[in-house]
């Protein structure tokens, strides 16, 4: 029995379709399933958190330390030979 070109290239493409289908349904059964219901916030939560205090520069030393990485980054930079770091915003 001969199997034509065009069934094979058609079955190929339906069972694709069925089965990526398939998929996408089991994962958002999935995840309905294993979603955690969320549990009500105390009203002493509600309150929104103070915001951290910016120093006068208006960098923070996170902000300090990530430019001072980017810097140590460049080629022929040497850190060792930095003994004093004074960064302004300009």
């Amino acid at each position: 029995m001969q199997v034509s070109s065009a069934f094979v290239v058609i079955m190929g493409m339906g069972v694709t379709f069925v089965g990526l289908t398939c998929i996408i349904f089991l994962t958002i059964l999935m995840g309905k399933i294993l979603s955690k219901p969320e549990a009500p916030k105390p009203a002493a939560a509600a309150a929104a958190p103070a915001a951290p205090a910016v120093p006068a520069d208006g960098l923070t030393d996170e902000v300090k330390v990530a430019i001072m990485a980017a810097i140590a980054q460049q080629p022929g930079f040497n850190m060792a030979n930095v003994t004093n770091v004074s960064i302004r915003k300009i």
